[in-house]
């Protein structure tokens, strides 16, 4: 018997092992039926038809996937008839319609008679069907748009957007040359020591990493923003735009020792107090930089207020990337290497992959934690003030810790962790809801509890 490896939970007694509808049982130690639900990594389609050749072209295009044929829309098995002639069929199609050939692979369930059709990601990107490219959105396949189809080409031809021409014969790196000489003890810059920095392509023409490095260019950069007692008052606002990202880093940092940090004397004794701890704040800034797409006209978003800092930088995670080995630091893809590299040899980041650890050590002895919030086009981190008016109960530290790592509880199951009355944990939560160490999602019996 052939089988198929899922990794969906149905619940919290059962566990998907073997096949399209077998689940362990924990409670009755029995196996039963469990229907799967398509993802962004799975499909079913019922029948054999050309609707399939999208979603093929998806998953060539990205992270690869899984079409299960002879499978209803509910996850129900209902078999192919004759699935050795529909899978020639289903290769036929792919052969004839997608350029260049996609990887793919085949296998049947005799017991079923599913068609498992396993496509893997490729290397000859981009993959077109009907000369147009597709993506998954959810469970649909969406064409991509330009931005999205320009990546796939660079990615195809194994180059990165910081490598290709940036059409500016002359540019000047006196700032750049400024950090070189304070931090590397450089005399001076020549064109040898902009070579190894990568910032020449193989036609020796100046690059779009050295257009970022450049006193001036063309590129988005940072907006940043002091915000009063709601979004509406502004009470300060710097935009770093088409300069240095050298420049940048270094204006963000002094508009952020503005208002995060002051000086107290203590006996004989000038100390620096850090309301928001600056290693953090660095770390952020670096890998919005880092990390960023490079190649839309959006700027790093910085706000800053009374209880916190928000960094927002556009495009998502670098691809190959999850959102768990972002947080534990194991960065397997540099979405932009040359920029990564210098920020590395001026020791604004220290061993690529540490950065979020280290924000994280840096509230080691906070009760509040730093958050991050990951989409598709965006990273979002959050830093809170560790300083404040505010003193915290330990009854409000267990509510803490209980909403830690994102988990997202009601007052019903977060009175049942800690033996509490529904009375207790409503009054506990209400206080920290007014000193913003929390907030509520949704509404009326499906609010849950987060924290801020």
């Amino acid at each position: 018997m052939n089988f198929f490896t899922t990794q969906r939970k149905c619940n919290d007694k059962f566990i998907v092992a073997f096949s399209l509808q077998i689940c362990y049982n924990k409670t009755k130690n029995q196996w039963g039926k469990c229907l799967m639900k398509e993802n962004h990594n799975l499909e079913f389609k019922q029948q054999v038809t050309n609707t399939f050749l999208k979603t093929v072209n998806a998953f060539a295009n990205f992270g690869g996937g899984t079409i299960l044929f002879g499978v209803d829309d509910d996850g129900k098995s209902v078999g192919i008839e004759e699935p050795d002639q529909a899978s020639l069929d289903i290769e036929n199609r792919i052969n004839d319609n997608i350029t260049p050939k996609p990887d793919f692979s085949f296998s049947i369930n005799r017991r079923t008679n599913v068609i498992s059709l396993n496509v893997s990601e490729g290397r000859y990107k981009p993959y077109l069907y009907k000369g147009k490219a597709y993506r998954r959105s959810g469970t649909a396949a969406i064409e991509v748009d330009q931005i999205e189809l320009k990546r796939l080409t660079l990615e195809g031809e194994n180059l990165y957007f910081e490598e290709l021409p940036c059409g500016m014969e002359s540019l000047q790196f006196i700032y750049f040359e400024s950090k070189l000489k304070s931090i590397l003890d450089i005399t001076e810059l020549n064109d040898d020591i902009l070579r190894t920095f990568g910032f020449y392509n193989k036609d020796k023409k100046f690059n779009n990493a050295a257009a970022l490095f450049a006193d001036e260019n063309q590129f988005s950069g940072i907006d940043i923003a002091r915000f009063g007692n709601s979004i509406n008052e502004i009470l300060d606002r710097e935009t770093l735009t088409k300069m240095s990202v050298l420049k940048q880093y270094d204006l963000a940092i002094s508009m952020y020792r503005r208002y995060y940090q002051y000086e107290r004397i203590e006996g004989f004794e000038r100390k620096t107090i850090q309301n928001i701890p600056e290693t953090a704040f660095r770390e952020a800034l670096a890998n919005a930089l880092v990390h960023r797409t490079w190649d839309i006209n959006s700027h790093i978003r910085i706000s800053m207020f009374g209880d916190k800092v928000e960094i927002i930088s556009p495009g998502g995670l670098p691809k190959g990337i999850t959102r768990e080995e972002y947080l534990n630091g194991y960065i397997s893809n540099l979405r932009n290497p040359i920029v990564g590299n210098v920020f590395f040899r001026l020791h604004f980041i220290e061993v690529f992959g540490t950065g979020i650890r280290r924000i994280i050590e840096a509230y080691e002895n906070s009760v509040i934690k730093p958050s991050f919030d990951v989409t598709d086009n965006s990273v979002k981190v959050v830093l809170p003030c560790v300083l404040t008016d505010f003193v915290i109960t330990a009854d409000g530290k267990s509510v803490i810790d209980l909403l830690s790592n994102r988990n997202q509880l009601s007052s019903r199951e977060i009175a049942e962790k800690l033996g509490w009355s529904k009375d207790k944990a409503i009054r506990i939560l209400n206080s920290l809801l007014e000193s913003g160490y929390i907030k509520k999602i949704g509404s009326g019996r499906g609010t849950k509890y987060v924290q801020a």
